[in-house]
């Protein structure tokens, strides 16, 4: 059995002791000892050349170290990391070479910096392993837009609503949030669209304010969106993983900015939040783009958002009808619903390929079916 770390000096020391016995049987004591017999010999070499002393390990550290990295190099990787102490070895390495660093050592070897400086934890770094994931072709495609959990602060609590572009990653928005109401939410959006546009598409979850819970896909939010060229989406209902990409984004901002502080207000979360957004398009590398970072993708989109809601207009073939109060509508006679979302504006009918089945249509979006062959139609 090798020996024991904490028992080693005490246990060299018996061994070279016992070896100096007169008619000691060295073969079997160095197999007792559970040593070699080259090793038992270095033992007694070194303890008659330096005594005790020369019992203790020794550094297996060459002389010279050629291929060490400068100490200059290794204090600004630990000084990076400690100002982004969620940033791991791939993350360092890009972002030292976009600021032009000379000489950035492997992605590897700042790992064993950073480990060696007991940056590291080892069951934290397990998490972090990179998957591939889906993505839209060009930027404004699709935005995916989610709450995060809520938290405590001092005063009240935070609900922070993120805003992400599918396909670079960009973050339009992190909003430190007093609560998750539609006009909140809207009033978010209005600043978002402003200045970056309007998307092509949406995804979000199936929770309130831009879902019910999974009964329908429309809400006074979901509307809105439609009138302004919007098309909406939503994920599986309890498939979190659906919008993948915003779950990764808020698990990166618990990270890197809420688990090191507490907060007092909503002022100061939106100041942080401003501050970090900054940090995360611009200067945080990004692996699942080639470590570049998110504003190297991005672009703002050529749809500007409108002064003022665009006019409902439909075509001249179309038969018209105004959703009533409980979101109802009424045709030859028969009373149909649809979601209640629409109530008070203005849908069009349009003949399927199935006879007596008629497409709902807002906008330019089908919105419900309504089937004549029935009595009434349900949400």
């Amino acid at each position: 059995m090798p020996w024991k770390v904490n028992d080693t000096m005490s246990l060299r020391s018996e061994f070279v002791l016992l070896a100096g016995k007169e008619g000691s049987n060295f073969a079997e004591l160095c197999r007792r000892f559970g040593i070699s017999r080259k090793a038992g010999y270095k033992w007694i070499r070194r303890y008659s050349e330096e005594g005790v002393e020369g019992l203790k390990d020794r550094s297996r550290r060459p002389g010279n170290s050629p291929a060490k990295t400068p100490e200059d190099i290794e204090t600004q990787v630990i000084a990076l990391r400690d100002d982004h102490p969620a940033w791991g070895g791939r993350k360092l390495h890009a972002r030292l070479v976009n600021q032009g660093y000379g000489g950035v050592p492997a992605a590897s070897t700042i790992t064993g910096i950073l480990r060696r400086y007991g940056r590291l934890d080892p069951a934290e770094s397990y998490k972090h392993k990179a998957w591939q994931r889906f993505e839209h072709p060009a930027p404004n495609c699709l935005w995916q837009m989610d709450f995060k959990g809520h938290f405590p602060m001092s005063k009240g609590r935070c609900h922070p609503l993120t805003v992400l572009d599918d396909h670079s990653r960009y973050s339009l928005g992190v909003y430190a949030c007093g609560n998750e109401r539609t006009e909140t939410v809207r009033e978010s959006l209005t600043q978002i669209f402003r200045r970056y546009g309007l998307p092509d598409q949406m995804l979000m979850d199936n929770g309130s304010p831009w879902g019910d819970d999974g009964r329908t896909r429309f809400t006074p939010l979901t509307v809105w969106l439609l009138r302004l060229g919007v098309k909406t989406s939503h994920g599986r209902p309890y498939h979190p993983q659906t919008q993948g990409k915003d779950e990764r984004f808020h698990r990166t901002l618990k990270a890197e900015v809420l688990r090191y502080q507490h907060f007092s207000d909503l002022s100061h979360c939106q100041r942080e939040f401003d501050a970090w957004r900054q940090i995360y398009n611009h200067e945080r590398p990004h692996e699942a783009l080639g470590n570049q970072v998110p504003a190297d993708r991005y672009q703002v989109s050529p749809r500007s958002f409108p002064s003022k809601l665009p006019t409902i207009e439909y075509d001249w073939a179309d038969t018209v009808r105004k959703v009533g109060e409980k979101g109802v509508l009424s045709y030859k006679g028969q009373v149909f619903k649809i979601p209640r979302a629409f109530k008070g504006y203005k849908v069009a009918l349009r003949p399927t390929e199935i006879d007596g089945v008629l497409d709902v249509v807002f906008c330019s979006y089908t919105v419900s079916k309504i089937d004549l062959r029935t009595d009434h139609q349900g949400d």
